[in-house]
């Protein structure tokens, strides 16, 4: 396969085109930011450490039964993913109230949420990504109500494996965002699930092992990020 133009570069991930018009290259770099972009910097081994775990967590959900975009690993910082119509909404669920829930509604940090919450939000730089629900997107065109309920359905499958996962590798599963979007009238996971978009406690300290770690200047991010990633057995590089 053949990288040809950039299509389009976030935060951490830049997206090329190929000589397949059905796939995409996803190459992972060591950038990291915080704060819609505030908070930037370089994080040596990080876009190496997220390909790969990602690499392992959509190849797990795809045993489980969750349609993904991943191909496969091109290298250890690119990997093949299908070319999707991407649908301008992250689904967020918390396990566990912290950040921005607690801001929002004054609840105490730490609580074990029953049923855990699910949420959507538009994803805008600009806006900040404000909160949404289904009446929105369907009104507005982001999401048709079918595509929202898919999502949705989907969101809650991915947490009930990956709390299991994380659960046996001793760490908890305390929130994470997903995106997604279609390919021939089918919903796929799309983006990433890295530490980079959830947030993983230690289960018996509440240790952050994910980026929360660089938003308030713990240090050692990616060391944790390779910690998560040994527990769950991703192979890494030396």
């Amino acid at each position: 396969m053949q990288r040809l133009n950039e299509l389009y570069s976030g935060k951490a991930k830049t997206i090329y085109e190929t000589d397949d018009d059905s796939q995409l290259i996803m190459y992972f770099r060591d950038d990291t930011s915080a704060f819609d972009g505030e908070k930037i910097d370089q994080l040596a081994r990080k876009g190496m450490v997220n390909n790969h775990f990602n690499a392992f967590i959509m190849q797990h959900l795809e045993t489980q039964g969750v349609p993904t975009h991943f191909n496969q690993l091109l290298s250890d910082t690119e990997s093949a993913v299908k070319r999707l119509k991407m649908i301008p909404l992250e689904c967020v669920i918390r396990n566990i109230s912290t950040g921005s829930l607690c801001k929002r509604l004054g609840v105490e940090d730490g609580l074990d949420l029953k049923p855990p919450t699910f949420e959507l939000f538009l994803k805008n730089d600009e806006l900040h990504d404000p909160m949404v629900n289904e009446y929105h997107a369907e009104t507005f065109g982001w999401a048709s109500k079918a595509e929202v309920q898919r999502m949705t359905e989907l969101t809650f499958k991915v947490n009930g494996i990956l709390k299991k996962l994380f659960d046996d590798a001793n760490l908890l599963l305390v929130d994470y965002k997903l995106e997604f979007g279609s390919q021939d009238g089918e919903i796929y996971l799309g983006d990433e699930f890295t530490p980079d978009g959830c947030r993983l406690w230690d289960k018996e300290t509440r240790e952050k092992l994910d980026k929360d770690r660089f938003r308030k200047g713990l240090g050692g991010v990616v060391e944790a990020y390779e910690e998560v990633a040994l527990r769950l057995g991703v192979p890494l590089p030396k």
